[in-house]
């Protein structure tokens, strides 16, 4: 049975490109097995279909580096924080046995978004409860450390992950999801997603997180739980921007 070290959980088969597609690649030059679990298809999407987004996953999950990537096939658009998907969940985490998961942003406008967010967050606490899914309590796990992405300037970030020599890598494997990205041959809709600045900015984005520690580029996180730290003197030690 294979299991990963960090678990990234989002919503669409792009978002996990889109946020911590840097992180990823970075945890699994460290020696970290890593893994993807979407929750949709992404069948609500304006363009592209389910079958042409799967396989724009696979080519993504290759190029960051993935021991594996799973869809847990919640219905797009309509995720809830109910049991029958928190014990889907509960059953996948439980499987894979993941030590940190990375996720959405609580409170993302996107209701899908900050439905998993805490969809996550309850199910990685149900999956060392023995008794919650008798089907796998057998199986219950350590409760998974769980950070989220930052989406929006107002959330100030717990830690920012240096991803300097992963961007170019990060920027390709958000471009494999071409369906879903500017085409000039297109015919179908536009959307935010769709304007030709709308990569550019996303690097950007990178850049400005980068330049809070002082480095190329950069993915936020936040974490509600204290962090406990080995060594305060080594943490405040590194590189940071001085002028914030």
């Amino acid at each position: 049975m294979e299991t990963v070290d960090i678990l990234g959980v989002f919503a669409h088969p792009d978002d996990l490109e889109l946020t911590v597609g840097g992180t990823m690649l970075k945890m699994k030059s460290l020696g970290y097995s890593t893994g993807a679990l979407d929750v949709t298809r992404g069948e609500m999407g304006t363009r592209g279909t389910v079958e042409r987004r799967s396989k724009e996953a696979e080519d993504a999950s290759k190029i960051l580096k993935l021991d594996l990537r799973e869809n847990l096939r919640l219905a797009d658009g309509r995720v809830f924080v109910d049991d029958v998907s928190r014990t889907a969940m509960v059953r996948v985490f439980r499987r894979l046995k993941p030590k940190l998961i990375l996720t959405h942003q609580l409170d993302d406008p996107h209701p899908d978004h900050d439905h998993i967010a805490r969809l996550v967050r309850e199910s990685a606490r149900l999956a060392s409860m023995k008794n919650y899914d008798p089907e796998t309590g057998d199986e219950k796990i350590v409760v998974p450390r769980v950070a989220h992405n930052i989406f929006s300037r107002h959330v100030l970030p717990s830690f920012v992950v240096d991803i300097s020599p992963f961007l170019a890598e990060k920027m390709a494997a958000i471009r494999a999801h071409s369906s879903q990205f500017y085409d000039p041959n297109s015919t179908e809709p536009e959307t935010r997603l769709t304007d030709k600045r709308f990569l550019n900015e996303l690097e950007n984005r990178s850049r400005y997180f980068g330049s809070l520690i002082g480095v190329e580029a950069g993915e936020p996180f936040f974490v509600r739980e204290a962090l406990n730290i080995e060594d305060p003197l080594e943490l405040l030690s590194r590189p940071m921007n001085l002028y914030s």
